[in-house]
C-alpha cells in the first residue's frame, strides 16, 4: 500500500513530496518523488488525556466551577455517571470513540471510572472501533488486574501510596492529576513518582525542576482549563523541562478534538506548529510507549491523509501549520490503522 501526497516526515515533520509504503500494518519506506497529490499525510494523533464516560452529558453544568463539575464523588459528573445506566454510558463512550477514531486518533489515555466494571464498560465501548482505548482504572487498586494502568484523582484526595505500589508491582503506569485548581498537591503528586501527571497549570520553577530531574512527562488540556476557569498551564515553560502532550480531557466540556485542541494550542501560546504537532502525536505515544506518532520506516503505520484540495485547506503553504491551525475533521480523506 502506498499514500502519496505531501508526507511530515520523521522528528521535524518535515515536508516530503513523495509516498509512504506500508506493508503489513507497518511502514516500510518514505520515498521522494513528484506524486500528482495535494494530500497531507501525518501521524495519526495520540490523545493523551481523556475522560469519556461522560459523554452522556455532554455540555451540562453551566456556571458550575470545576469542583462543582468533575470533584469526586458528589460533582455533577459522577452524580449524573451513578444515575445513568450501563447501556446509556457504553453507548455515549462508543459514540465519542468513533468520533476519535473517525477524525485520527489512533489512541487515548483514557481515564476510566467505576473500577473494574468502569474499565469493562470501556472494553464494550470501543469493541470494534478502531482506535486503541487505552484504560487508567481508578476507584479501586484491584482495577489494576484488568486495566493498562491507574489514574488518579489527585494527592488532595486520597495518599494513592497502595494504588502506586500496586501499579508498580504490576508493571503498569501511574498517572496523576496535579496542579490544575492549584499548587497544593503538585509536590506530593511528584513524591508518588508518577509515569505521567495531567494538567500542571499551577507547576512553578521549583516544580518544574523536578519534573526534569526525574522525567516525568506532562499532559496538558488547555481547552479545559479555560473552560473551567482554573487558569492556563505555561506550555512553553513546560516544553523545556520534559515531554508534553496534549489531551482533550472531559467530554462533559470540550469536543475530543485533538485538531481543536492543536488549533487553540498554538494560536495561544508562543509555540511552533513543529511543537503542537509533536505534542499531538509523537508525545502521547512515546508517554503509551507505542510505536507509532512518527513517519519513518519500522514504525506502526498508524496514519491520517488530510485532503489538501477541500475548501478549507486548497491553497496551504505550510503543510504543517495548515494541519495544525486550520485542519478539522471535515478534512479528513483516509485514517489508517496498523
Amino acid at each position: 500500500m502506498e499514500l502519496e501526497g505531501t508526507i511530515l516526515a520523521g522528528r521535524d515533520f518535515a515536508a516530503v513530496e513523495g509516498r509512504v509504503v506500508v506493508e503489513d500494518g507497518e511502514i516500510v519506506a518514505v520515498e521522494e518523488a513528484s506524486v500528482d497529490s495535494d494530500d497531507i499525510v501525518l501521524p495519526a494523533f495520540v490523545n493523551a488525556h481523556t475522560h469519556i464516560g461522560d459523554s452522556i452529558a455532554k455540555d451540562a453544568g453551566r456556571g458550575l466551577s470545576l469542583e462543582e463539575l468533575v470533584a469526586p464523588p458528589d460533582g455533577l459528573k459522577h452524580r449524573l455517571l451513578r444515575e445513568a445506566d450501563r447501556t446509556a454510558l457504553v453507548e455515549g463512550m462508543r459514540r465519542s470513540l468513533s468520533f476519535m477514531a473517525e477524525s485520527g486518533t489512533a489512541a487515548t489515555l483514557e481515564f476510566r471510572e467505576g473500577g473494574v466494571p468502569g474499565v469493562e464498560a470501556l472494553r464494550d465501548a470501543s469493541d470494534g472501533i478502531e482506535i486503541d482505548a487505552l484504560a487508567f482504572g481508578r476507584d479501586d487498586p484491584d482495577v489494576l488486574d484488568v486495566s493498562d494502568g491507574y489514574g488518579a484523582s489527585g494527592a488532595n484526595d486520597a495518599d494513592f501510596a497502595v494504588e502506586r505500589g500496586r501499579a508498580r508491582d504490576a508493571g503498569k503506569p501511574f498517572a496523576i492529576h496535579a496542579g490544575e485548581v492549584d499548587a497544593t498537591d503538585i509536590h506530593p503528586a511528584i513524591d508518588l513518582d508518577p509515569d505521567l501527571l495531567v494538567h500542571m497549570v499551577h507547576a512553578d520553577d521549583e516544580h518544574l525542576a523536578r519534573v526534569a530531574d526525574d522525567g516525568i512527562p506532562i499532559a496538558v488540556c488547555p481547552r479545559s482549563n479555560l473552560v473551567t476557569d482554573v487558569g492556563l498551564p505555561d506550555v512553553p515553560g513546560l516544553l523545556a523541562h520534559t515531554t508534553v502532550a496534549l489531551g482533550t480531557d472531559n467530554v462533559m466540556l470540550n469536543s475530543p478534538s485533538m485538531f481543536r485542541e492543536m488549533a487553540y494550542t498554538a494560536k495561544r501560546y508562543d509555540v511552533t506548529a513543529v511543537d503542537v504537532l509533536r505534542m499531538a502525536t509523537t508525545a502521547g505515544a512515546e508517554i503509551a510507549g507505542r510505536n507509532d506518532g512518527l513517519i519513518e520506516a519500522g514504525r506502526d503505520a498508524n496514519l491520517l491523509v488530510l485532503d489538501g484540495d477541500t475548501h478549507n485547506l486548497a491553497g496551504y503553504r505550510d503543510p504543517v501549520r495548515a494541519a495544525v491551525r486550520r485542519a478539522g475533521a471535515s478534512d479528513v480523506k483516509r485514517v489508517l490503522h496498523a
